[in-house]
């Protein structure tokens, strides 16, 4: 298994930290900081509370002067990357909010090395005007780390951050946003952008399929983003979405040899299943094939969630699907014993359906 994200910020990675700030701020005390982090806590920490625990500890060494401090950060990032250094950003999350100008500067710069895209959040909250003008100004950058950041900072449900209440409400302030950025020449944007429209289709699939319908005319790229910024309605079958892709009610498909095995597992192992997909016309078409797993719940409910098999034009009259579902532990999910669900779905619909139960070792 990967080490665990939080084991990066071990004693080798926290005396480079250290010996950078040093060029640049040369009292910063190196032993008292390494007391300091690695406390008799740090082993419970998880990865963010120990990235808050390295802002902390930034805090209290550096100068306290806001600003002083904050010219020795925007010195010492350029050596830092990845999501290890979002500690740069989030010193101005905790520590900036009454200094907007040099903060929005800093996050700006941190958001080229790590990503600031947790950090702005609070500042959006705190005055959304102000905000709303600032990411338009960012969407408008040369540095498409920049760009981003006005997307994927604004963004209502993004993961691990805190939500933004007034953008689930009212998506509308950040269309201008996104409108501009979906056809930008970074990848790393146009899977923001397309991110974003997810989180707001969960909220609004209204404002997302039109949208959608205007922006599908446009560029390939921006076709793509349309695509996986509609992932969570076309997964949950949503009709309208369905027929935006050209995906027709299944009436003339049928499954026949569904085969689920075997109809006992246990934990950390997997159920197989095939079957075949048969037109009863000329061929298949345009379809998207997909299974979903109802899962046995803590309290005995259940919860269901679709994954993808395939999609596609295929002009054979049938044809034949083999998947397996895994039930080794992730860390995304928690498994319980119990009946277990698999159903195949296909344009939206669902075709067959088979039981089978998992049990403890």
């Amino acid at each position: 298994m990967p080490e665990p994200l939080k084991d990066r910020y071990d004693e080798v990675y926290l005396n480079r930290l250290i010996e950078e700030l040093s060029r640049h701020s040369p009292r910063f005390p190196r032993k008292r900081m390494l007391q300091f982090v690695f406390d008799e806590q740090w082993e419970q920490r998880e990865l963010k509370q120990r990235m808050r625990h390295i802002t902390h500890a930034l805090h209290e060494f550096l100068p306290k002067d806001y600003g002083t401090a904050l010219s020795v950060l925007e010195q010492s990032a350029p050596a830092f990357g990845g999501f290890e250094a979002m500690f740069f950003p989030d010193f101005v999350e905790v520590y900036g909010q009454a200094d907007w100008d040099r903060s929005l500067h800093a996050l700006e710069h941190f958001t080229k090395y790590s990503s600031s895209e947790f950090a702005v959040r609070p500042f959006i909250i705190q005055d959304q005007q102000r905000m709303v003008r600032q990411l338009k100004r960012w969407a408008a950058s040369s540095d498409h780390h920049v760009r981003r950041l006005a997307s994927e900072g604004s963004r209502p449900r993004l993961p691990w951050a805190m939500a933004l209440p007034a953008f689930k409400q009212n998506p509308v302030p950040v269309l201008p946003i996104l409108n501009r950025l979906k056809a930008d020449p970074s990848e790393y944007v146009r899977r923001s952008v397309a991110n974003h429209l997810n989180d707001i289709s969960k909220d609004h699939p209204d404002v997302v399929l039109s949208l959608a319908e205007q922006w599908l005319k446009g560029k390939q790229e921006t076709r793509w983003i349309v695509k996986h910024g509609c992932r969570t309605l076309l997964k949950q079958g949503d009709p309208q979405t369905l027929a935006l892709f050209g995906y027709r009610k299944p009436e003339d498909l049928r499954i026949r040899k569904f085969q689920l095995r075997p109809p006992v597992i246990n934990m950390g192992e997997q159920v197989e299943f095939e079957f075949e997909l048969v037109s009863r016309t000329t061929a298949l078409g345009q379809i998207r094939v997909e299974y979903a797993v109802e899962f046995v719940r803590l309290k005995g409910t259940s919860t269901r969630k679709v994954f993808k098999i395939s999609e596609g034009v295929y002009p054979e009259h049938s044809r034949l699907y083999r998947s397996k579902h895994s039930f080794k532990p992730i860390s995304t999910r928690n498994y319980y014993p119990g009946t277990h669900r698999l159903a195949i779905i296909v344009n939206g619909h669902q075709l067959k359906q088979a039981e089978f139960e998992l049990q403890d070792h």
